[in-house]
């Protein structure tokens, strides 16, 4: 009898999903996944805010209602404020800022003179400076070389070395002083009457018979003191470089006294130029000196030229003519006694026919 024979089953490692079954389901798996994300993402603020409130209110037993409600009300009260005081600062005016003192400016105000000699530090000059405030002066003049050839600074113009006081003052802190207290410094200068420079530098002077300096009395033992010579290039650099040297002191604005010919004019002069032995070529050398200086310096230092009374009006050999017909800008005239309305208005007037722009007078009562 024949064996009957078992059949063999056959296995098969094959899937029964097609490729494109698989990709379909794994696609599906992905957007599931990224549903239940996205439903995670937007539900957990709320469930956040559910756990706190439920903790604040029943573990803490507090209303964060009523809290939230108590801040809102808070902020809005505070930004109601800070409107209020924002606009009310907008509405008020700022104050005024102090404007910078301009030391060239001509304002018309009234000038006073100080001792140098008493302005030895700051306690005396800062002191000198507000009395002057008190007393409602808006200029300061202070006398930094005179008419006995003195310089009251240590000056580095080599023409001054011999000049120098033995007790120099500080010409800068004077200045930077007056200027704190609202005062513009003015320097005062003497020009050719200067008896001493001319000893360091003799091209500068007035002379006779060859290389001596000519002086105004018979010797100098009776009195007799040398000249600086206005036709002299030198002596007229050497008054320039001393108004550019206080001018880098702070002295935006500089009065020169002695801008003039000896007061006696005699034969034995020299002069180095012709123009010396008349009247109308001194004028002409002193109106030329001056627009010498005032162009140098022009927009930089406002440049004063100071003549007594007596010279600004009359003719004389002094000047060669008027003190006022110079051809200056500026003018301060000086008096021994006070003038009356009258004597002003007519010194104004005659300044002002000749061109002056400013003029200044110092009298026995006060400057104007």
């Amino acid at each position: 009898m024949a064996k009957n024979k078992r059949q063999k089953v056959k296995h098969y490692n094959r899937s029964f999903y097609s490729r494109e079954t698989r990709v379909k389901r794994g696609i599906g798996i992905v957007v599931l996944v990224a549903a239940v994300l996205a439903a995670a993402w937007f539900a957990a603020p709320h469930v956040l805010d559910w756990a706190t409130h439920t903790w604040y209110t029943v573990v803490k037993d507090r209303d964060l209602e009523a809290e939230s409600a108590s801040r809102a009300e808070a902020a809005a009260s505070s930004a109601a404020a800070s409107s209020a005081a924002a606009s009310q600062a907008a509405s008020e005016p700022e104050p005024e800022k102090e404007k910078p003192l301009d030391g060239k400016a001509i304002t018309g105000g009234s000038w006073a003179e100080l001792d140098v000699t008493a302005l030895t530090d700051e306690s005396a000059i800062r002191a000198a400076a507000r009395q002057l405030k008190q007393q409602g002066a808006d200029y300061a003049l202070v006398t930094l070389k005179d008419a006995a050839g003195t310089v009251y600074y240590a000056s580095g113009v080599a023409n001054a070395a011999q000049s120098i006081s033995e007790s120099p003052v500080d010409a800068a802190s004077i200045a930077a002083i007056l200027r704190e207290e609202g005062i513009i410094p003015t320097a005062q200068l003497a020009a050719f009457t200067d008896p001493v420079s001319v000893y360091t530098d003799r091209s500068m002077g007035v002379h006779y018979d060859g290389n001596s300096l000519w002086l105004d009395n018979v010797s100098a033992a009776k009195g007799g003191k040398a000249w600086m010579n206005p036709f002299a290039a030198s002596a007229v650099q050497y008054v320039g470089d001393l108004i550019e040297e206080v001018q880098g002191m702070g002295y935006e604005q500089v009065v020169l006294t002695g801008v003039q010919f000896p007061n006696i004019i005699t034969r034995k002069q020299d002069f180095g130029a012709s123009g010396g032995k008349s009247r109308e070529g001194r004028a002409a050398q002193l109106t030329a000196d001056i627009a010498a200086w005032q162009t140098r310096f022009a927009g930089s230092v406002t440049l004063w030229v100071s003549y007594p009374d007596a010279l600004c009006t009359a003719a004389t050999d002094a000047l060669g003519t008027t003190g006022v017909s110079l051809g200056m800008e500026n003018l301060l005239v000086t008096s021994s006694t006070a003038l009356d309305a009258d004597s002003r208005a007519a010194l104004e007037q005659a300044a002002a026919d000749a061109g002056v722009q400013h003029v200044v007078v110092h009298d026995a009562t006060a400057f104007r």
